[in-house]
């Protein structure tokens, strides 16, 4: 079992039972899913910019990404429907965990000058959005072997109807957030 797992239903949940005043322990947030989206828009000219970012974005996460394609034509972007210009990938269960743990614990003190997660990118349903512009911050990246740099989008899915509640959950894992003082 994920030590984080573990952690979850031995320490968080009793204490986010009893700090948010819910009776029931189904009503506790918990964490859904984690979905990993890099955008490669310069897949229109190299299709091998594509392939690289899936490959890393593998790596990351420890399962297969997904190419993602374009749902409509923009004309100013020379981008037509079904173009392949992206990848994601979904984590849950025990993946899902073990990619909270290291990007808790290793990646986000990998990032420079790094102050904490901005607390006020949550949704208004309890999910959290965090964007990071290089890929390079992940120790499975190796850095002499990237040819360049490519941001991604990290969506935190939880079962949290309230902002408040879904960062209370993300502060009991020990998501690092900003204080603005």
């Amino acid at each position: 079992m994920a030590r984080l797992k573990e952690r979850y239903w031995k320490e968080i949940l009793p204490d986010l039972q009893k700090r948010l005043g819910l009776k029931n322990p189904m009503a506790v947030p918990r964490l859904n899913k984690i979905v990993l989206n890099m955008g490669v828009g310069k897949a229109i000219e190299d299709k091998n910019r594509l392939e690289t970012a899936t490959q890393q974005l593998t790596m990351i996460a420890g399962q297969k990404a997904v190419t993602t394609k374009a749902r409509q034509s923009i004309s100013t972007f020379r981008l037509r429907q079904g173009y392949a210009i992206g990848c994601m990938v979904t984590l849950r269960g025990r993946r899902m965990f073990e990619f909270l743990d290291r990007f808790i614990n290793v990646v986000l003190p990998r990032i420079r000058d790094f102050r904490g997660v901005n607390p006020k990118s949550f949704d208004g349903q309890g999910n959290f959005n965090l964007g990071l512009t290089e890929q390079l911050v992940f120790p499975e990246v190796d850095p002499d072997k990237a040819n360049f740099t490519q941001g991604m989008d990290i969506a935190f899915v939880t079962s949290a109807r309230t902002d408040d509640h879904g960062r209370e959950l993300l502060k009991a894992f020990g998501m690092p957030f900003r204080t603005d003082d």
